[in-house]
């Protein structure tokens, strides 16, 4: 039966150090050096004996409970010199000899039958000032199978102990039996008290149950086994550990922690999610503004080129009358007559005075009716660029540049939206931003305006120069026609095709007018709406990688995470 077990015990263990290498490379793909180190650490322990790690106070009693819990009085040197303490690490040897693996660390063998399923590792105090002794002690906690937390019997609330006991608990969920030492100095009934005082404390962490033992290594040495206190502990570590249970517990103990890996891995990624989430919907927002934007934009435009058509209309009527009138027959015979005694009272002088206020009316008058109007358009599109460059500066962040886990990635995200803030802010003063060739002609008057603009401000002159164009080519074509007819005036006089041709011309031209100031105002703002979507390219790419590298990510951590459950919950049934 004890063959069948073991062969299961190393079917998991296999199935463990399987995982242990796929979180290894996971860690590795997203450079998180503490979960690498620790689980490089269980990888390199995970054939050892369970690993008791014994924590406390400095002149707490440790070095003295450990050589009692052992029977070794001399293992380890009682009352050391803080300033001279070490880590020891004690386990099994045929023979005892102890290695210096560094200033801070040493491994002691003993030819201990208790090694042979645990090893213990003494630790310096935990308010202990010495460099390097917090970090290498915290370095054993995460490899550690139990911790095993001695307190001075007289005064077990010390601040520092339970600082650290809250860094063990929070951080790695560790399995903690708790020693009051030294109780041969103590009263019975104060004794009582503080016992009572630890097991309260650590219900008020999150230890649902707490185990307390007090113990006197002194009186355990001395061979007072009847009262040291050792007897109770001993029998504990024997139902609960030893007994050749030692394996099975280890295997759960490194599942627990890898657990508790996937655990703070898992929160990593769901707040590097959150911050994806909240990057997917400003840039949702970005978009919507600029179209809702854009929308209000082309709405004004028809507003504005509704009210041009109105003007283009009165003008129209207002020359249709006066021309109708200039060509009935008795107006047209008095000129004639007219223009043999002057020539400013002939038709053809009349004529292009028509021209020419026909062309002002037109042209210059309805510059100013554009220029009036165009206003409120431009500041349309001003308004939508202050819009964007004010959500950018809102952005939400969640993943923060000092996350435990993904910093270079919220640094990353961090330099993408400082450039984009930094590239947005330039194209606001750049008017080359907010300006097209095809619709400035730089040798004009409104051209040098617009050189010496800058940005959205300019707008007004850009789109007044833009409709100017239009309505000297459509006035132009206008009166090219009425010029042909004049020779049909001088031959005939036929009034009815006259006006025929002028009003058709005249539609033409309201027609002309209309589709290309809509179609070249729509289209500018469009570009402008492209212009500054366009800011935004690197951001995408950066929401298009995130949003591939966190599916592969989570897939592979759910699927590390469910093995590892899989595999505790297996061991828990074979014990």
């Amino acid at each position: 039966m004890m063959q069948v077990i073991d062969q299961k015990l190393k079917e998991y263990k296999d199935a463990l150090k399987e995982v242990l290498n796929q979180l290894r490379v996971f860690t590795d793909r997203i450079g998180h050096d503490d979960s690498i180190r620790v689980i490089h650490d269980l990888k390199d322990r995970i054939d050892d004996p369970y690993m008791f790690v014994i924590v406390g106070e400095v002149k707490a009693g440790k070095s003295s409970f450990i050589n009692a819990l052992l029977g070794e009085p001399g293992l380890c040197a009682v009352a050391p010199s803080p300033m001279t303490d070490t880590i020891q690490q004690i386990i099994y040897g045929e023979e005892a000899k102890v290695e210096e693996l560094s200033p801070y660390l040493k491994r002691v063998y003993q030819p201990n039958e208790i090694l042979k399923e645990i090893a213990i590792v003494d630790t310096p105090g935990t308010n202990t000032i010495i460099a390097h002794h917090q970090e290498i002690t915290e370095r054993f906690i995460p490899g550690a199978d139990l911790i095993v937390f001695v307190f001075e019997s007289k005064n077990p609330y010390r601040q520092s102990a339970w600082d650290f006991f809250d860094f063990m608990h929070e951080e790695w969920h560790k399995k903690i039996v708790f020693v009051l030492q030294q109780k041969d100095l103590m009263e019975s009934a104060d004794l009582e008290i503080n016992m009572q005082g630890v097991m309260d404390n650590a219900k008020k962490k999150g230890i649902k149950k707490p185990v307390v033992f007090a113990v006197s290594a002194k009186d355990e040495l001395e061979g007072r086994f009847d009262q040291s206190g050792f007897g109770p502990l001993k029998q504990f570590i024997l139902d609960q550990i030893t007994g050749g249970k030692a394996q099975q517990h280890k295997l759960i103990s490194t599942s627990d922690t890898l657990l508790q890996i996937g655990s703070r891995l898992q929160t990593g990624l769901d707040d590097r999610r959150l911050q994806l989430e909240a990057d997917i919907t400003f840039r949702e927002e970005i978009k919507k503004s600029l179209a809702d934007h854009s929308k209000k934009s082309k709405q004004q435009c028809d507003v504005l080129i509704e009210n041009l058509m109105a003007a283009y209309d009165r003008v129209a009527n207002k020359y249709d009358q006066e021309l109708s009138g200039a060509l009935s027959f008795f107006t047209v015979l008095k000129r004639s007559i007219g223009s043999i005694f002057s020539k400013s009272q002939s038709l053809k002088s009349w004529f292009e005075t028509f021209t020419l206020r026909l062309q002002a009316d037109f042209g210059t008058g309805m510059q100013e009716k554009i220029n009036d109007r165009v206003l409120d358009l431009a500041e349309s599109i001003q308004q939508m660029a202050h819009t964007i460059d004010l959500q950018i500066r809102n952005s939400k962040t969640i993943l923060a540049n000092d996350h435990e886990i993904f910093s270079e990635i919220a640094q990353r995200r961090q330099n993408v939206l400082k450039d984009l803030r930094e590239a947005f802010d330039q194209f606001l003063r750049r008017t080359e931003n907010f300006t097209t060739k095809d619709l400035v002609n730089t040798d004009t008057q409104v051209g040098t305006n617009v050189a010496a603009g800058s940005g959205v401000a300019v707008v007004g002159i850009i789109l007044a120069a833009v409709t100017q164009g239009m309505v000297f080519d459509i006035t132009g074509g206008v009166l090219t026609a009425l010029g042909f007819l004049v020779a049909g005036i001088t031959l005939g006089l036929q009034r009815g095709k006259v006006m025929r041709q002028y009003r058709s011309e005249m539609e033409k031209g309201r027609v002309r007018l209309e589709k290309e100031l809509t179609d070249e105002l729509y289209a500018y703002i469009d570009s402008i709406k492209t212009k500054m979507n366009n800011q935004f390219l690197n951001f995408d790419s950066l929401i298009q990688l995130e949003t591939g590298e966190l599916t592969t990510l989570q897939q592979d951590l759910t699927a590390m995470k469910n093995d590892l459950e899989k595999i505790r919950k297996s061991v828990e049934k074979a014990i």
